[in-house]
């Protein structure tokens, strides 16, 4: 059995970053992580998707997502070969990271690139997590699917699946 293939978008990740970084109080690169990896196992929970198709990576802080942690380096200037030339586009006029890691969203998110689902389970995950500190979203997300594998690792989505409440419906989707 195979999962079900999700691609991931450079574009509407970047308004899921700018959505998120724009509700916290102090948007850094580990909140805006952490408050999308949580909307994220919420999506996948209630829709059988990832919000943006991004692959989580096991950091010692906690499940990063991969690509969009290269949007966010993007808007911090960090020019390095692994990132694509059209992050650094993406971000120019509507991101920046200062200090090497406060996000500071340039404009509003764009909604219309949002559906209603995502919008519901980012708020949600806002709600729960947007006032946690540093130390405690990392012990949050240290969880089973962070776990299951060594450090700098990717994630895999079954794991990922396996730590939601309804993991066996949400397996079985995945596996359709």
């Amino acid at each position: 059995m195979t999962l079900v293939p999700i691609r991931f978008d450079p574009e509407r990740a970047l308004e899921l970053v700018l959505y998120v970084a724009s509700r916290l109080r102090y948007p850094t690169l580990h909140s805006v992580s952490k408050v999308l990896y949580f909307a994220d196992r919420e999506h996948l929970s209630r829709y059988g998707s990832l919000l943006s198709g991004d692959n989580y990576v096991a950091m010692r802080h906690g499940p990063v997502p991969s690509a969009i942690y290269n949007l966010m380096k993007a808007g911090a200037g960090r020019l390095e070969p692994l990132i694509p030339s059209l992050f650094y586009d993406l971000v120019a006029q509507s991101l920046s990271v200062e200090e090497g890691r406060r996000v500071r969203p340039l404009r509003p998110a764009n909604l219309e690139l949002l559906s209603a689902s995502q919008c519901e389970c980012l708020d949600a995950s806002l709600k729960e997590n947007g006032r946690l500190s540093f130390e405690k979203l990392t012990r949050k997300s240290h969880d089973g699917a962070w776990k299951s594998v060594d450090e700098n690792d990717l994630i895999d989505l079954k794991a990922i699946a396996k730590t939601l409440p309804n993991a066996k419906q949400v397996l079985a989707h995945l596996t359709e």
